[in-house]
């Protein structure tokens, strides 16, 4: 899926840079030529030999070797490609991109790389979380600097936490995606995420406990995969997923109209967990408690059916899937809802609260279609959302 394709791989000096060796075989693979840079400190980790090895090209380290200046230079190897990857990319590294540094090879091929550039970052939780490399990621990012990670999970200094390399399927993922060479590359994605807020007054709000994370992981893991995707999220505190167009609602009916507004699109992927019913007038001012006075009433109206208004709509997507959160007899709700709202996927799950999916990290779903039921064990939240991106791309190929 990248043939022809050139990327420059900077391998920074982190434990994680061996990873980095698994990442080369896997862009080889996918037919991509892979120049590396490697760092001072990277050597500590990867040496030249295994680098070059499998990459089967030289290995560029010194910005002052005549040879390599006047056969090919830092100003040539920063634009002879079509991608640069900086993996691991560590709180040092980032800090000479975000202020201009350019004291080494690498840092000098990065600052004069007109080319996109996709860093995945590799370092101590507390680094991570460091408001100096916090500082540096936000300027990067609004410099059009792509990430992806980092990852939670263990760390190598036995600690856990953020600041995990990400994996080598989500790192090729993610220059597919920037290279527009995914399973998906020119699919329209639509996905709804979160939870609505219907207000009661300027203070109260009726709401649900969706965090968003499955909506979220769903358009990041779609996006990985070359997908245009528009991302409609209601109140959450999930991170932005990054190469996504993103609209954040409150409500419900503002939900819809976003998301009939975002159309057409290939798919669409309902997983917001939006609310049945609102107040029919809220409130100016806050409704205040009064002594031996009753509380107030208030009069709900059904919300908007934006699952079913798009199914049965003019311009229905060639694929919609939505999502059923039920607390009980989760098969038989999860097919009824298919049957009434006239959409091709039901993705059901569990959200009682033994079943700690909301807010959780993990999730159990089954897929439900005229056809049958496919029943996914317990995955993270993530793997979720690339399985379910993954059948997408085949159930649109196959449609094509």
């Amino acid at each position: 899926m990248l043939n022809g394709k050139r990327i420059l791989l900077v391998i920074s000096g982190g434990i994680a840079a061996y990873k980095t060796l698994e990442l080369i075989r896997r862009l080889k693979e996918a037919g991509a030529t892979v120049r590396c840079i490697l760092t001072r400190n990277a050597e500590q980790f990867v040496t030249p030999l295994s680098v070059s090895t499998l990459s089967g090209e030289r290995v560029f380290q010194d910005i002052f070797s005549l040879t390599d200046e006047t056969e090919i230079g830092h100003i040539t190897l920063a634009r002879d490609c079509d991608l640069v990857v900086v993996a691991p990319a560590t709180a040092n590294i980032l800090a000479k991109m975000a202020h201009g540094l350019a004291d080494d090879l690498a840092s000098t091929a990065l600052l004069a790389c007109d080319r996109p550039i996709l860093v995945a970052p590799a370092m101590n939780t507390r680094m991570w979380h460091n408001a100096a490399t916090q500082a540096n990621i936000a300027t990067l990012k609004a410099r059009s600097i792509h990430f992806v990670g980092p990852e939670t999970g263990f760390l190598a200094e036995g600690e856990s936490g953020i600041g995990r390399l990400s994996e080598t399927p989500d790192i090729l993922a993610a220059v597919e995606h920037l290279l527009g060479t995914g399973p998906l590359s020119g699919v329209r994605a639509l996905v709804t995420s979160g939870p609505t807020h219907e207000p009661i007054d300027p203070v109260r709000v009726i709401a649900n406990r969706s965090s968003g994370k499955q909506g979220h992981a769903i358009a990041q893991a779609l996006a990985d995969l070359g997908a245009q995707v528009t991302l409609i999220s209601g109140p959450v505190h999930q991170p932005d997923p990054t190469g996504c167009t993103i609209i954040k609602v409150e409500t419900a009916v503002q939900m819809l109209a976003a998301t009939q507004a975002a159309l057409p699109v290939d798919v669409a992927i309902f997983a917001a967990a939006v609310a049945d019913w609102r107040v029919e007038e809220p409130a100016l001012s806050k409704r205040k408690k009064q002594e031996n006075t009753p509380p107030p009433s208030i009069h709900l109206v059904p919300n908007p059916d934006i699952l079913a208004t798009i199914s049965a709509g003019p311009n229905r997507p060639q694929l919609v899937i939505g999502f059923a959160a039920e607390t009980e007899n989760l098969l038989a709700n999860a097919q009824g809802k298919l049957a009434r709202k006239g959409c091709d996927m039901i993705v059901a799950n569990d959200v009682s609260i033994a079943s700690a999916t909301f807010g959780g990290a993990s999730n159990r779903v089954h897929l439900v279609t005229k056809t049958g039921i496919e029943d996914w064990p317990d995955l993270p939240k993530t793997e979720v959302a690339q399985r379910l991106s993954l059948k997408i791309a085949d159930i649109l190929a196959g449609r094509s």
